[in-house]
Order: C-alpha cells, then sequence, then structure tokens
C-alpha cells in the first residue's frame, strides 16, 4: 500500500491517557504508549538533523498525552503532559511504529541502560 493512501480510521487516547490505539484503513489496529510516542518523537528535538544528532531521552515512564491536534490531512501533533509538542507523527510513521514497536521499544531500552539513564 502507498505511504500517501495510509490512514488511520479511529484513533483514540485511553483515560489514563498513556495509551493511543490507532486502527487503520488497512485493518491493521496498534496500540502505542505514550512514553515510546514520547521518546520517539519524531521531532528536530529528539531526532536531531541528522543520525549522530539523536538524542536518547529518559525519565518518561509517567509522560501522558494531553492535547492531539491535526495536521493537514496527514499526521497530528501530539502535546504530551511534559509540554513537548513539536512531534509531528505522519500516518505513515505511526503504522511504522505500531509495526516495529517490538524492536524499537527494545533498542531504546538498551540505549537507555548502555547511556546510565532510566525509563
Amino acid at each position: 500500500m502507498a505511504e500517501q493512501s495510509v490512514w488511520p480510521r479511529e484513533l483514540r487516547v485511553s483515560k489514563d491517557r498513556r495509551l493511543l490505539t490507532v486502527k487503520f484503513n488497512t485493518g491493521e489496529k496498534h496500540e502505542l504508549t505514550a512514553e515510546m510516542l514520547r521518546v520517539l518523537s519524531p521531532s528536530a528535538e529528539v531526532q536531531g538533523h541528522s543520525p549522530d544528532q539523536r538524542i536518547t531521552v529518559g525519565g518518561k515512564k509517567n509522560v501522558e498525552i494531553m492535547q492531539m491536534k491535526p495536521v493537514g490531512n496527514y499526521a497530528v501533533r501530539i502535546v504530551f503532559d511534559d509540554l513537548h509538542d513539536t512531534g509531528i507523527y505522519s500516518w505513515s510513521y505511526l503504522l511504522e511504529l505500531g509495526r516495529e514497536k517490538g524492536e524499537r521499544w527494545a533498542a531504546h531500552l538498551r540505549e537507555l541502560e548502555e547511556k546510565g539513564l532510566t525509563r
């Protein structure tokens, strides 16, 4: 399926504000924790402007989603309770996170450990 033809049929934040459930037009459904969305934010603040500038974000175990704002027809801006709000999550990025969450989360936990950081 072409990247531009992927879109969510539903975006639902849990009552405790710590889980985002995304149902896609592909039939896939993914549950993404607020912590994972925050530490893997696509923002330049987290990702940098090149791979060697990417930072490892720790201390977000209890972060919550405060608000979600649509960005055109292709993405959503997520505002977290730590006031991080610069990440624009495209539909394709959310799908990628859902499909790869196990590997990405394991890599994040390894990075935290290597750098002496905590969740």
